[in-house]
């Protein structure tokens, strides 16, 4: 067993986990939710009238659909702090390419 052990460690040898930060897609879907959700929210606090209650029962969809929409996108930002993806970067040896593995949890 130790055997195994010793293999393992020195073929992680030189590798190190990094955070994937901007490029994580949880980013960039939360922003997309967000702006939408800003656009109607404002939709909501600017475009309400009477005809827009009249379609809706006198509820301000907009209003409403788009603070739901903020608040999951601050979601995704959160979720991404809270557990950043995390990626193994090893040292290559000189001109060779190895694909970067995404890291085990814990």
């Amino acid at each position: 067993m130790n055997a195994h052990k010793e293999s393992s460690d020195s073929a992680t040898e030189g590798a190190h986990v990094e955070t994937v930060g901007a490029f994580d897609i949880r980013i960039f879907i939360g922003s997309l939710i967000g702006l939408f959700g800003l656009l109607l929210v404002g939709a909501g606090l600017f475009g309400f009238d009477d005809a827009e209650a009249a379609k809706t029962g006198g509820v301000n969809a907009n209003l409403w659909a788009g603070i739901v929409m903020v608040v999951v996108a601050l979601g995704f930002v959160a979720w991404t702090k809270l557990e950043p993806l995390r990626i193994v970067v090893s040292d290559n040896e000189e001109g060779a390419e190895t694909p970067k593995d995404i890291a085990p949890a814990g």
